[in-house]
């Protein structure tokens, strides 16, 4: 959806977008940053989802990062949010804001709820926003620089 109809939908009274949480997962001693593909269309993402009850949004990301990637690491700070459009069935989609948690890597597993259905890749940040399509997002990843000093 562009944002044209973004902003022309909010102006004709749509709903709020909903919340997520991510986790930008970065290794430490390289600045590089995971990038995993997401299920449906296999687009880069960074691991993201859903709030969960009991748990503070940064413990949400770090449990997303988990079950998508693998990642262990302690709970992140948050660094910005981005906006995108999650694409429902029958063509729809709705308006979310993605609140982001800088996550340093303290080891990756082999063996994690989703491994076998995502794809994961580590990058350089110039090179991992180029590879998604959210805007904000990607001016999120190059605001990192290159080398460890992210974290």
């Amino acid at each position: 959806m562009s944002t044209l109809r973004r902003r022309i939908g909010r102006l004709m009274g749509a709903r709020q977008p909903a919340l997520q949480v991510a986790a930008l997962c970065v290794n430490g001693d390289t600045g590089k940053v995971l990038m995993i593909t997401s299920r449906g269309t296999g687009r880069w993402i960074i691991p993201k989802g859903w709030p969960m009850p009991g748990r503070s949004l940064a413990e949400a990301a770090l449990q997303e990062a988990w079950e998508e990637a693998g990642v262990r690491a302690n709970p992140g700070r948050r660094i910005g949010s981005y906006n995108y459009d999650k694409m429902q069935s029958g063509g729809f989609a709705i308006p979310v804001l993605v609140h982001v948690f800088l996550t340093r890597v303290e080891s990756l597993a082999e063996d994690y709820p989703e491994s076998g259905r995502r794809e994961r890749r580590w990058v350089a940040p110039d090179e991992a926003a180029a590879m998604v399509a959210e805007g904000d997002l990607a001016t999120l990843l190059r605001q990192l620089g290159p080398g460890p000093a992210a974290c």
